[in-house]
Formats: structure tokens, sequence, C-alpha cells
């Protein structure tokens, strides 16, 4: 990091320490403080904002919430939190576009939190309060979320404003473990040594304790994976650190996390390419870095109010190399391909301050919240280009230097004020209304001097109600029904590449294209929980979400699958039938049960170009009418779960998936002969012994079966149609590429704690 930020960071720290601080030096009355309730791995307790206080109890909660804790990461032993995602979570699926697995698209509901630039985003995601959306491109990096230091994740479907911009389909929260929770009684240390198919390497190490009003915990964790395919390695290197101080009325936590990945993928792969081991260019790589500090509180003003805030800051750094064909290669022209370096370099900051409390209204209690938080990002994107050509493997040999063809400054400046209410209207209704104002700033600059118009200034403002229900006739029984909106803003990324006639490549080109609208969601839900007898518990949900003036990236779909530009195309539809279940069948096995139906589709009609769909017309263009299906979503996902505990030290677990097919991007009319990608099932196996109080071993086997399948596709012109895959631009061929999922593979470890 450069000397002037340090100084920076640690002015800036200094202040916001300060800040906060300040504001909970009130004296006040002695109370039980509830601020520490979502550091806990508590199950009947739901954040509905992301600062503490707002908790709620799931029984008055009108979503179909779902909160996994880290018994649960660590019972089954995940390669990476969004595989564990998948494996149990309702309403999730991932798309493995990037070929690397922690770089997957996350879907919740149909909608992405994604890692690649360019994605529409529907889901926001938060980090112990903290929105860690990237303000470049909303975009969501899995990877620099330390798994080791997770204490909970929550999942709250739907449009809730109180989540801010970008809660479309819903928003996911992570809470992080605290020495006072990990280590009670003492100090102690654990170190946690795993190994496994293709060079999977793991050590993890944790520690933490309590002195009085103080505690702390650290966890580090590196990883190196040298890929289950072909170009695929992965280094993970992460830093979690937190330190603590409470009392009856006081809760602060300083936390710090800092990580260094090498990440690298192999792309989509045609349908006819027999090894979906192999790349079909390289190298494609990401390097992320990130230092991020923030400092969370909460202070009890009287026995029933609270209040909180936080602050952050943020530094990301991704350096990005894609090798890509030359789309506009042709018999006189020696340039097969290019190579594209780019580079983000990002600071992100904000604050946030929320009120909340519980006292009586009309002689009914109610539990109020308002608060406010601004989120500010300045990102600097550079972008140059190497002539290149193809090896007989397909790597690219480059050709001169790389040219400079992109330099950017965007700022982004997010401000939301919001209000709730959880009015309890009698022992069995609850009755819960919300509200958040948004506005959105968002500047973009040329720094090259070349490109003047590039230059712009957006803004975005809307404010979005929600109301909820919820009826308990009984202490084992809860239904409810809610409406709600949100928002989302185009992104520096969306508003520089929306031309048709200048389509853009990701990581992008910038061009000065018409503003785009903001998109808005409205959700509506009804459902309900509850328990039969002591052992099994059950939820079932319908919902509905509109996106009006939705944001398409659209493929121009030539030899360069990644190359677009995006587009405001009316509303689209998520709705569909989400069902949970898990019972404790016998003192020693328990099963649970998720199932989802979604249908995602188009309501208004557009047209785009897609000249590798076989429907096309002369000139590439497709018809998407009303009714047609959203590429990348399954239509249906069955999740299985069983546990048995064979003996008091050891367990066995199962998780089989089971997916629907989806359609390929580029194939959004639903007309072209290979647009489908097939279903498909997968089987996992964990056990897990402990020798001794201190000493665990684990291992795990992911698809069993070794299943070759495939859960994204995009259409495109394959231009490897020679003698054994070579380049041969004269007989381009127009095919499905696909996204495949990992064969089956093997991990063990061991985990030791020290006392």
């Amino acid at each position: 990091m450069p000397e002037r930020r340090k100084v920076r960071l640690i002015r800036t720290v200094g202040w916001l320490s300060a800040a906060v601080g300040s504001a909970f030096l009130t004296d006040v009355s002695r109370a039980d403080n509830p601020a520490e309730v979502l550091e806990l791995p508590q199950v009947e307790i739901v954040g509905t904002t992301p600062l503490p206080g707002s908790g709620i109890a799931l029984r008055d909660l009108p979503a179909n919430a779902q909160i996994y804790t880290s018994r649960d990461l660590r019972q089954q032993g995940a390669e990476n939190i969004t595989d564990f995602l998948e494996q149990n979570a309702g309403g999730v699926s991932l798309n493995s576009a990037q070929g690397n697995p922690y770089q997957p698209d996350v879907n919740v509901r149909g909608f992405t939190a994604s890692p690649l630039l360019g994605t529409p985003q529907g889901v926001s995601v938060f980090f112990d309060g903290v929105r860690i959306n990237e303000p470049f491109g909303d975009s969501v990096n899995w990877d620099l979320i330390p798994q080791s230091a997770i204490s909970s994740i929550q999942i709250i479907p739907g449009s809730n404003p109180a989540f801010g911009l970008n809660t479309l389909g819903g928003a996911v929260a992570v809470y992080t473990k605290s020495g006072a929770n990990e280590y009670p009684d003492k100090p102690g240390f654990a170190a946690n040594i795993g190994m496994g198919s293709f060079g999977r390497r793991t050590l993890v190490l944790d520690t933490g304790g309590k002195s009085g009003p103080w505690d702390w915990f650290a966890t580090a964790n590196n990883t190196v994976d040298h890929g289950w395919a072909l170009r695929n390695e992965s280094r993970i290197h992460q830093l979690f650190a937190k330190v603590g101080w409470q009392d009856d009325r006081t809760d602060l936590d300083l936390t710090f996390t800092v990580a260094n990945n090498y990440l690298e993928g192999t792309q989509t792969l045609p349908a006819s390419f027999d090894d979906p081991r192999q790349p079909y260019t390289y190298p494609d790589t990401n390097i992320n870095r990130v230092a991020f500090v923030s400092l969370k509180g909460s202070h009890v003003l009287s026995g029933a109010w609270l209040l909180s805030g936080n602050v952050y800051l943020r530094e990301f750094r991704n350096q990005n190399i894609s090798s890509n064909v030359n789309d506009a290669f042709g018999p006189a022209d020696s340039v097969e391909a290019t190579n594209d370096a780019a580079s983000i370099d990002q600071t992100s900051r904000g604050a946030g301050l929320q009120l909340s409390g519980s006292d009586r209204f009309a002689g009914l209690l109610n539990k109020f919240v308002l608060g406010l938080g601004l989120d500010e990002g300045q990102a600097r994107f550079r972008r140059s280009t190497q002539d290149a050509q193809f090896s007989s493997d397909r790597g690219t040999i480059g050709i001169g230097s790389f040219m400079p063809d992109t330099d950017s400054d965007s700022t982004t400046r997010y401000l939301g004020a919001y209000v709730s209410d959880a009015l309890n209207l009698g022992a069995r209704w609850t009755l819960t209304m919300a509200g958040r104002y948004n506005r959105a700033d968002i500047r973009i600059a040329d720094r090259s001097g070349t490109a003047p118009g590039l230059d712009g200034a957006h803004r975005y403002t809307r404010f979005n109600p929600a109301l909820g229900l919820t009826f308990n006739p009984s202490a084992i029984l809860t239904t409810y029904a809610s409406y709600n909106e949100g928002m989302r803003a185009p992104t520096a990324i969306e508003l520089t590449c929306a031309d048709p006639g200048a389509p853009c490549k990701l990581p992008n080109d910038f061009l000065a294209d018409p503003a785009l609208k903001k998109v808005v969601s409205k959700t509506i839900e009804v459902g309900a929980r509850g328990h039969l007898g002591d052992n099994t518990n059950w939820s079932a949900a319908l919902f509905r979400t509109n996106l009006h003036d939705d944001l398409q990236f659209i493929s121009s779909n030539g030899a360069v699958v990644n190359a677009g530009y995006f587009q405001n195309v009316g509303t689209t539809r998520r709705q569909g039938l989400e069902i949970g279940a898990s019972n404790r069948l016998t003192r020693v096995l328990s099963l649970s049960l998720r199932y989802e139906w979604i249908d995602a589709t188009y309501r208004t009609g557009f047209v785009e170009n897609s000249p590798a769909n076989s429907s096309a017309d002369a000139d590439g263009a497709i018809v998407v009418r009303g009714g047609d299906r959203i590429p990348g979503i399954p239509r249906q996902m069955l999740k299985l779960r069983a546990e048995f505990d064979a003996t008091a030290q050891w367990s066995i677990g199962a998780n089989a998936l089971f997916s629907g097919a989806v359609r390929a991007r580029g194939d959004e009319n639903n007309l072209d002969v290979h647009g489908q990608v097939p279903g498909y099932a997968r089987l996992n196996l964990d056990s897990r012994y402990r020798y001794s109080r201190q000493l665990d071993f684990f291992c795990r086997i992911d698809n069993v079966l070794d299943r070759r399948y495939a859960n994204f596709g995009i259409l495109g012109t394959n231009v490897f149609t020679g003698p054994s895959g070579t380049f041969d631009a004269a007989n381009p061929r127009a095919e499905t590429f696909r996204g495949y999922g990992a064969p089956r593979s093997f991990s063990m470890g061991l985990q030791y704690r020290f006392d």
C-alpha cells in the first residue's frame, strides 16, 4: 500500500474511532445489551437492517429468511461459502461462468451477486453491517470473505428497502465470530490442516479469548489449489482480526480484514470440446487484494433504546489479464488474438447511524428503527491491449507492447435514510412498516485526455416502501404476507457501455453512451412456517418480484462472447414457490429438504443481436417475447441433507442436489436448437470424527458419482475448429459454450484445539 494511503488509512480510522466513540459517552441506566445478539449463533433472531439492534424474532418476520451458523459450515467442510450455500440454502443456485470455484455467480431467487464486472447485480451483500458490493460495478468478490471468520449467514429474500440499493431479490448478511463467544472460558488457539485432490492444501489458524470487558479473535487462512482443470489454479490468503470491548450498555468492535488472492479461470467451453478440463484460451487471471477496517458500536440509551453505528474504510485492487479472440480477424490479418490487461484501484468508505428501541404506542408494543447511511467510492479503471497469436494449445503469445486504451475515474455516493416499525397488534398479530429514501450519484471522468465524451454525472433517487403482516394462531404456526420495493442504480460500467453500435468488452472499453434508467423491484410474498412436534420444522412461501426497466447485458455474440452492451429491456418477473423442512427422525438421524420452483421470464418484448442463435435472422437479430425464460436460472431445484450420528464421536452426512435445465445467454428467445443446458444431479458426502475434546478428523467427497455437468451456458462462435482444436477463423461454428462443474474430488484433514 503506498505511503499516502497508509497515512490516510491511519488518519481516517483515528477520526472514525473518535467520532463513534464520542457518541457512546452518555451516562445512562444499566440494561442488558442487545447489540451482541447477531454475533451469536442464534437461529431465531433475524437482522432487518445491516446495523445491530434491529433484529426481530423469526416468528414476527414477514419473509422466508434462512440462517446458517458456523457449526453448519464446520460440520460439512465445504470448500467455500458459495458451495455451501448452493448445497443447502433454498432459492440459491450457482453459475460457473468464470471457471474458478471461488468466482461463481450466486443467484438468489433468480437475482445475481457476481464477481464478474458487467453482470447485472440484484443481491446486496453485507459483512458485519458493511455493504461489500464493490462501488465499481456493484460486483461481489466472494473470495474476499474469510470463511473461518463467519459466525452466521442470514439470507433475507425480497426487496427489503432497509438494506438499501441493489436489494432487488434479497440480501445476504454475514456476521463474524468474537473471542468472547469462541473462547468464553480462557484464551485458546486452533489449527486446521487439510489436503485433497488436485493439489489442494489448506492451513487455517485461529485464536481468541476474553479478559474483563475486552475480547479478541483472529483467524488466518492459506489455501493452495492447483485446480481440477488446466489453468484454474487458486491461491487464497486471508487474515481477519477483531478486538471488542463490551459492558452491559456498550459494545464496540474494531475489525480488520486483508486478503491477497490469485485466481485463474478456464472460461466457458464449446459443447463440442470433449475434455472439460481444457481451457478455451488462456491466460485468464485475477489478482484480488483488499485491506478493510471497520468500527461498529452500540450503546443502550435507556432500558429499551439502542444507538448503533458503524464506519469503515476499504481499499481494493484488482488486476486482470484476459485472452480473447480477435473478433475482426480476416484472411489478411496476422493478429489472431488480443491480451487485455485491466486494473481497478478503488477506495470506499462509509458510515451508518441507527436508533432502535421498543416502546408502547397506543398501548401496543412496537419496535422502532430510524437510520442513516452514507457510502462513497472512488475507482480508477485502466485498460490496455496487446496484439497476440495463439499457440498450439490455445495460449496467447503477445506481439509487441500493451497499448493503453482506457483510463477513467468513477465516483459513487449512495445516501440512504430509512425507518421501520414492528407493531404488535396483540398476542398473535404483528404489523411491520418500513421505507427508505435512496439517492445515488455516479460521476465518470476521462483521465487519458483523449476521450472527453466519457465525462458525465448521473443522479437517481427514489423512496421505497414495505409493508408486512404476520399472524401466529398458535405457538407452532406463523403465517405472513408482505409487499416491498427496492431500487438499483445503473453502475459506471453500464452507463458507459449502452450503445448497441459500439459494443464493449468486459472488463470494459468505456464510451460515452446514453443514460440508462434505474431498476425498480416490486415484491409480493405470502408464506407460513411452523413446528410439528419437537423435532420437525417446516416453511413454505409463494413470491413474485417484478423488475421495471430491468437492465440486460446484450451480447454481440461474435467470436468474443464477453462483448456487448447494456440496455433497459422493460419488465421482467421472477415468481415461484419455496418449501423447506427438517426433521430429527431419531436420536441419531436427521433429514432436511429444500425445494424451489421458479418461473423467471421477460414480460416485455425486445430485439437483440445474437448471430450465434440458430433462429437469428440474416442480420443476426432475434426477437424476445413476453413469457420467454431468462437464461441461467433453473426452473426447479431440490436439495436434500441427511446426517447420521454413527457414534457419540462419529457423524456422517450427505448432500444431494438436483437442478433443472437452464437456458444459455444469447438464447433469450428460447428458440436456439442447442440453447438449453441440461439439468444434473450431484451427491456429496462428508464425515467428522471427534477423537477427543481437542482433536477432530474430517473428510469429504464431492460429486461422488463423478457426473459431468454444466450449470451455465452462453451462445458464441467457436473458431478453434481446426485439427486438434487449433485456430481456424475461416471455418467458425456457432455453438453453446458451457461452464462446467468440478469432477469427483476428495479432501481430508484434522483440527486441533489447544487449551
